[in-house]
């Protein structure tokens, strides 16, 4: 039988933590790529010397080139450069953006028929890179950034009412980052929508540290960023790919005319299966909601006109 084949483009925190929870699942083998010569081997041997503890049997191959990642079923580009001090973000976007054309040039050269997923930041703006230059159609390339931001918004809501996380399901929209948009009139807590158990006011401080929660984890950290939960939420869209789930997960998607969108990344509900997207989920917005998700558009369409530029 063929075992299904992941390839990792970074190796770094959320690329080596998304090896080691794939494997541990044996959802797949795994090839971790990255261009320091010792990481991917140090990180890639430190797991397959786990294997004996965790009793798995995946394969990981740790390389510096892309052979190794031909025939992959699913690509998970992580790589890219975090904003230096004194960078400009249009600066730093210009230089991911090389990054990620030249990732995206070398694996679908080798896994044609592979489903994208990216994670590079900024990440609505890297997804539109990746379909730009692989020129694959819209369901084989998506953007991982809902599924973090909604389970952040779940997060926060179980401790505001200390409540499991498994009586939590949440609900965001939009760009990822600070323009993103949760919605509490979908977001509920075992059925009940969080606007009847949690005051307006603090819903408003709930929803505004989901969409402060990574630069939150920066400011404690002080050296990276998060990368559990990005890993996690990676892992969750996978399995509903390989094992064919339909799951609905907030997604980077490329919309044409979905939401009144056309031509652009943005975080919308899908429904995620074998062949990538199957469909964009379309919900009604009150007008509030409606200028919101408008604003945050607007953001992601400022950063695609750099790469239209670049490209």
């Amino acid at each position: 039988m063929k075992r299904n084949k992941i390839s990792i483009i970074g190796a770094g925190n959320v690329g080596g933590t998304t090896a080691q929870r794939l494997i541990e699942k044996e959802l797949s083998d795994v090839v971790l790529v990255d261009i320091e010569p010792d990481l991917p081997k140090g990180k890639g041997l430190d797991l397959i010397e786990s294997a004996p503890i965790y009793r798995y049997d995946s394969h990981l191959i740790a390389s510096t080139g892309y052979e190794e990642t031909a025939q992959s079923d699913i690509v998970i580009i992580t790589s890219g450069i975090p904003r230096k001090p004194g960078m400009s973000r249009d600066a730093l976007l210009r230089v991911n953006i090389d990054i990620v054309k030249k990732v995206t040039e070398e694996v679908v050269q080798r896994s044609p028929d592979a489903i994208l997923l990216v994670v590079s930041n900024p990440l609505d703006a890297m997804s539109y890179v990746a379909y730009r230059v692989s020129k694959f159609p819209r369901e084989r390339v998506l953007g991982m950034a809902g599924v973090l931001d909604a389970a952040r918004f779940q997060a926060f809501i179980a401790m505001e009412l200390d409540v499991s996380v498994e009586n939590i399901q949440a609900f965001v929209l939009g760009g990822h980052g600070d323009s993103m948009v949760p919605l509490p009139r979908y977001t509920t807590v075992a059925g009940i929508p969080i606007t009847e158990v949690i005051s307006k006011e603090r819903i408003e401080a709930i929803m505004q540290r989901t969409q402060d929660a990574g630069a939150e984890i920066v400011r404690l950290l002080k050296t990276g960023s998060a990368y559990f939960a990005p890993s996690a939420a990676i892992v969750e869209m996978v399995v509903s790919i390989l094992k064919d789930k339909k799951k609905i997960l907030p997604c980077a998607a490329f919309c044409q005319g979905e939401y009144k969108v056309d031509n652009l990344f943005v975080g919308v509900p899908v429904k995620l299966g074998h062949g990538g997207i199957e469909k964009i989920i379309e919900i009604s917005l009150t007008s509030e909601e409606e200028i919101k998700f408008r604003k945050s558009v607007a953001a992601v369409q400022e950063l695609c006109k750099t790469v239209d530029q670049v490209l």
